[in-house]
């Protein structure tokens, strides 16, 4: 109902009746999903291309991969090109590269470390603790039940859980609930890591818990029993629609605009600046702090969530100083002062100049690859 001017009284607005009609109701914006990213859409560091990710390595953005063998799978957004499940666009695709058989103290994860500040308000540790509901449309060319666990930072408060793929390459829609844990340390409302989310890609038995309780015992990251997909050369996992929520049951994924999501992923990780072997891409003016380094301000787009450390990959850097360029490779990137909103780069192993003189300062590839410049806050 539009807001009147009347001319004698000045505004008016529509007086409430008590009926909670779309009329009267004000628009709020939740965040209902503890997931960032679930929908997969955002993939700064490889840009949908394949990886084969090594323990630790971060895929699509805020999805962690954990392995204790290497070269095990690859990962890719979109990967194999299927049709996704109504309602999305992207998934992240997993696709075993052998046939390897998992020993008990093997692990094979995806997943995502969640802050703290995100669910503090689950009152995990406490008699208040909420019972939450994790939802997410699944795809594979295996079938039978598969695992993995939810757990608290310290990984001492574990709860494998288990749920089924009854038919091979069709998306099937999974809900799983879980009681909150009344007991244990989960860290609060502070930047670290609230909660773990592993979904299991290959656990051993030294990792694997009996699915559908909580238990104390330390570094339980699936459930007993569960399909092993990296024992199948060739077998295909994909997964989208993430989400994380409060309540018994699962309800609609929780949409958020683009830009909200790409901002949400940049606290963790911003992809500062990316190029190729044939021309700089400029990053920022700056000056040669002393005769052989320059230096430049940095300002992230978003609030990080902690002061973020440099991440370069191929690159060579070029500083111009208005009558030509200098290109220096392997350049020697380091970032000074920063905090959650800026910071200041340092290039190092340029040839001798003045002090004080000004220029840009940007990155070059090797001909032929691909290059970057980002920085990351991640957990």
């Amino acid at each position: 109902m539009p807001i009147v001017l009347n001319g004698s009284t000045g505004i008016t607005t529509p007086t409430y009746n008590g009926t909670n009609t779309a009329e009267y109701l004000v628009p709020v914006t939740s965040f209902k999903n503890r997931i960032i990213n679930g929908q997969m859409v955002i993939d700064q560091r490889n840009a949908g291309a394949s990886v084969t990710p090594a323990d630790g390595a971060y895929t699509l953005d805020r999805f962690i991969y954990n392995a204790t063998q290497s070269s095990k799978v690859t990962i890719q957004q979109n990967a194999g090109s299927v049709t996704p499940p109504a309602g999305f666009t992207n998934y992240l695709g997993v696709t075993s590269s052998s046939a390897y058989s998992v020993g008990s103290g093997d692990f094979f994860t995806v997943g995502q470390r969640i802050e703290g500040f995100n669910t503090a308000d689950l009152g995990w540790g406490t008699a208040n603790a909420k019972t939450v509901t994790l939802s997410f449309q699944v795809y594979s060319s295996l079938t039978g039940t598969f695992g993995g666990a939810i757990t608290n930072s310290g990984l001492t408060r574990n709860y494998p859980f288990t749920y089924s793929i009854p038919v091979a390459n069709t998306w099937t829609s999974i809900s799983v609930t879980i009681a909150g844990d009344t007991t244990g340390t989960w860290v609060g409302a502070t930047n670290g890591t609230g909660m773990r989310l592993y979904i299991g890609l290959g656990v051993g038995s030294t990792y694997a818990g009996t699915a559908g309780a909580w238990t104390g015992t330390a570094n339980i990251l699936g459930a007993t029993g569960a399909v092993n997909v990296v024992s199948t050369n060739g077998a295909t996992f994909y997964i989208t629609g993430v989400q994380l929520e409060v309540g018994s049951t699962a309800t609609s994924f929780d949409y958020r605009s683009i830009g909200t999501e790409l901002a949400l992923c940049q606290r963790y990780f911003w992809l500062c600046a990316k190029g190729n072997g044939s021309s700089p891409v400029v990053i920022s003016n700056g000056m040669f702090y002393s005769g052989t380094q320059p230096e430049a301000v940095i300002r992230f787009p978003v609030s990080m969530r902690a002061a973020p450390s440099i991440y370069v990959s191929n690159v060579s850097s070029s500083f111009d100083v208005g009558n030509g360029s200098t290109t220096v490779y392997p350049p020697s990137w380091s970032l000074f002062g920063a905090n959650n909103d800026q910071g200041l780069i340092y290039v190092g192993g340029f040839g001798s100049t003045t002090a004080g003189i000004g220029g840009r300062i940007g990155i070059v590839g090797t001909i032929g690859s691909t290059c970057y410049l980002g920085f990351s806050a991640e957990l």
